[in-house]
């Protein structure tokens, strides 16, 4: 997560990156919250590929601007994809949410195959993706 980043730049950036690297195995196997946020979240197992990777593209991007993203640096970085964000509904929302996630989440299993560039806007705008290479 970076503030301000030239798009051209970062887009040749991230087309380098993903020519560089290969497809692999994703497993989200467990539900995990941010309290302060109210944001539910999945939870992806953990890998040293998928630390590498995401260490490897951070540091790529360096000269981008990453002041308030602090979390998403690779020694505090919650990997994890977001299924509700509660924060401006009513208190007891995020509590029935929490509830069906835990009812109802199964093991999933799937591929992560690109790396994109996206705009964090409500909704989240995706400006330009990248498949990696087979």
């Amino acid at each position: 997560m970076f503030n301000d980043v030239d798009e051209e730049k970062c887009t040749r950036l991230l087309e380098k990156f993903a020519n560089e690297h290969k497809a692999f195995t994703a497993y989200l196997d467990s539900v995990g919250m941010f309290n302060d946020t109210k944001t539910i979240f999945l939870s992806p197992t953990m890998t040293r590929s998928m630390y590498d990777l995401h260490s490897e593209l951070y540091d790529l991007m360096e000269e981008f601007d990453k002041s308030g993203w602090e979390w998403y640096q690779p020694d505090g970085w919650v990997p994890h994809c977001t299924v509700a964000l509660t924060s401006e509904d009513e208190e007891d929302v995020f509590f029935k949410a929490s509830d069906l996630i835990l009812h109802e989440f199964t093991k999933i299993e799937g591929t992560y195959s690109s790396v994109g560039l996206v705009k964090i806007t409500f909704p989240v705008e995706e400006l330009t993706a990248f498949e990696f290479s087979e």
